[in-house]
C-alpha cells in the first residue's frame, strides 16, 4: 500500500463518541499525520502519545489510531533503546520484507 492510498483512521475513543470537539479535533489531526508516516514512524509516534497519556495510554492510543497494542509496545521498546536497533535511511532492517519471487 502506498502513502497516497492510506485511509485516515476514525477515532473510536469514548471522548470522540460523545462529541468532545477539542479532543476529537486533536485525534483527527493525529490520525491525519499518522496517515502520512511510514510504518516505523507511526509506531514511534503512537508510542510517544501512549507515554504522554500515562497509565492506560497504550489502550487509549489503540482506540485513537487503530494500531495494534503490540505495535505500540514495540515502538515504546525501540524508543527506550534510543532506536539503536533501527536502520538509518531505511524503513525495514536489512533482510526484512518479502523475498523476491523467482521467475519461472
Amino acid at each position: 500500500m502506498d502513502m497516497s492510498s492510506r485511509s485516515i483512521h476514525q477515532c473510536q475513543c469514548s471522548e470522540c463518541k460523545i462529541g468532545n470537539v477539542a479532543i476529537r479535533q486533536h485525534h483527527e489531526h493525529l490520525n491525519l499525520l499518522m496517515s502520512r508516516l511510514d510504518e516505523q514512524q507511526r509506531r514511534w509516534m503512537a508510542a510517544m502519545e501512549a507515554e504522554k497519556l500515562g497509565h492506560g495510554g497504550i489502550r487509549q492510543v489503540q482506540k485513537i489510531t487503530g494500531l495494534d497494542i503490540n505495535t505500540i509496545r514495540r515502538g515504546q521498546k525501540e524508543l527506550s533503546e534510543q532506536l539503536v536497533s533501527r536502520p538509518v535511511g531505511r524503513i525495514r532492517a536489512s533482510g526484512g520484507g518479502r523475498k523476491p519471487a523467482l521467475k519461472k
